[in-house]
């Protein structure tokens, strides 16, 4: 009986019989499968997936980024309010890290402090990231915290920002100056 190989069901070794008897393959036996067996990385070939749930910690399980471009949001509020920037992902697992990385463009009109932080689904979860005092003039800056929501549902991060001195905040910059969030959820 030959050996058979099927792209649905695996390897099939012949049963054994007069001239071929069980375990003719060296090494193997008539019902042996690849549970709890290594295989040698060069021998994969082709596209390989592993499922996420396998990956070690530290390992990143998706990345999504969010950007814009569309000119500047102001404040005079000693509260935090939203800028333009925010960004959404939904986790696989609930026991993962979200690293969030942030920047865009700052700036003060008066003699003042502007902060800006990050919120999680309307939540402050990363106060005053960023400081700003730079008067008159444009800068980028950016910020990043590492979170752990313990959920798989999605969950959105905004930059919001706040004047400490009643001064006016500006967070964003005219086009084509590009503000950007990244998320990515590590596996823990």
């Amino acid at each position: 009986m030959p050996l058979i190989l099927d792209g649905s069901t695996g390897v099939t070794f012949p049963a054994g019989g007069v001239g071929n008897t069980a375990g003719a393959v060296v090494g193997t036996t008539d019902t042996q499968t690849l549970t709890n067996k290594s295989i040698v990385a060069s021998q994969l070939t082709g596209t390989q997936t592993i499922p996420r749930g396998t990956l070690p910690t530290g390992s990143v399980l998706q990345v999504v980024n969010a950007y814009t471009n569309s000119g500047s949001t102001t404040t005079t509020s000693a509260t935090y309010v939203a800028t333009t920037l925010s960004g959404s992902i939904t986790p696989f697992f609930a026991s993962s890290k979200i690293y969030i990385i942030f920047s865009g463009g700052v700036y003060q009109a008066t003699n003042g402090n502007g902060y800006y932080g990050i919120f999680r689904n309307g939540s402050n979860i990363a106060n005053n990231q960023i400081h700003n005092a730079i008067i008159n003039q444009w800068s980028t800056q950016g910020g990043s915290f590492l979170d752990s929501p313990a959920t798989t549902s999605a969950t959105t991060y905004a930059i919001y920002m706040r004047s400490a001195t009643g001064s006016t905040t500006y967070w964003g910059g005219d086009s084509p100056l590009l503000n950007s969030i990244t998320m990515m959820e590590i596996a823990a």
